[in-house]
């Protein structure tokens, strides 16, 4: 049995679930792939189809960390290009860390090639731009405190209290606490988006209130794989919104950068 071949694990970031929204890399990680070991229960299945006959598939779905990361080391060691097939972006609540400090200390080598996060397909899916030129130019990726607690200074009502765009992720069972947190920052009649399975041909979209937002999820079965989107940007793009906000400043005619001259050059 070799004791490792020259070929790092490479975690790849499925993206948000459909699978025209893989990377190239990572395509072609799966093409190259003698072991896949995949979030059967978040990434689509129609991915596998691009591995090579014969790859071994491997569902994490049910497996804890130290089964994971022994399929991971069991692969490498006997020389099988390795891939550990994650939803979204593996640097973006992917429980990722866990497993290179593993490799790290089995002297292990990995890469990481990124995915589409949820967040930008729900964006996309919108036609939402979440930095506004002159109405909010941060983003604010988050979750609300539930059986994983955030640190200190990161609760949900200080962070919306910036009046950033937000990306509330994991959060749709909390939506009380989510409720409370962006009537306080945006009012009570601030439009709320929730995007349900992004990109996935399942998904669903919708519209509330800060006010009405328990409600609303109850009322639609949401409860899991979705994004809250709140923030100026958002209510920019609810059904009845003018729509409108600065233009920037970019394409402007007398504006000049290093690639263009403008007006006022």
């Amino acid at each position: 049995m070799s004791q490792g071949g020259d070929n790092p694990v490479v975690f790849v970031g499925a993206g948000p679930g459909d699978p025209e929204l893989i990377t190239v890399a990572g395509r072609r990680a799966l093409e190259r792939a003698q072991l896949v070991v995949y979030a059967g229960s978040l990434v689509s299945l129609e991915m596998l189809s691009w591995c090579r006959s014969g790859t071994e598939l491997v569902d994490s779905a049910g497996l804890d960390l130290d089964q994971i990361v022994e399929q991971l080391v069991r692969g490498w060691k006997e020389g099988l290009r390795v891939v550990r097939l994650h939803t979204g972006d593996p640097s973006l609540y992917g429980a990722v860390q866990e497993q290179f400090a593993r490799l790290k200390k089995e002297g292990i080598p990995f890469r990481i090639i990124p995915g589409v996060t949820a967040a930008f397909a729900a964006a996309a899916c919108l036609g939402l731009e979440y930095t506004l030129p002159e109405i909010t130019q941060s983003l604010i990726l988050t979750r609300a405190a539930g059986r994983t607690p955030v640190p200190e200074g990161e609760d949900l009502a200080a962070l919306a209290a910036h009046g950033a765009s937000l990306a509330i992720y994991l959060s749709v069972g909390q939506g009380e606490k989510v409720s409370r947190a962006l009537a306080g920052a945006y009012g009570e009649k601030a439009p709320v988006c929730v995007v349900y399975r992004a990109s996935w041909p399942d998904q669903r979209i919708l519209w509330t209130t800060a006010r009405d937002l328990p409600r609303d999820l109850a009322a639609s079965g949401i409860s899991r794989q979705a994004l809250i989107l709140a923030g100026p940007a958002v209510a920019a793009v609810a059904p009845g919104a003018r729509g409108e906000a600065p233009v920037s400043r970019l394409y402007h005619r007398g504006f000049s950068h290093a690639f263009r001259r403008g007006e006022d050059s």
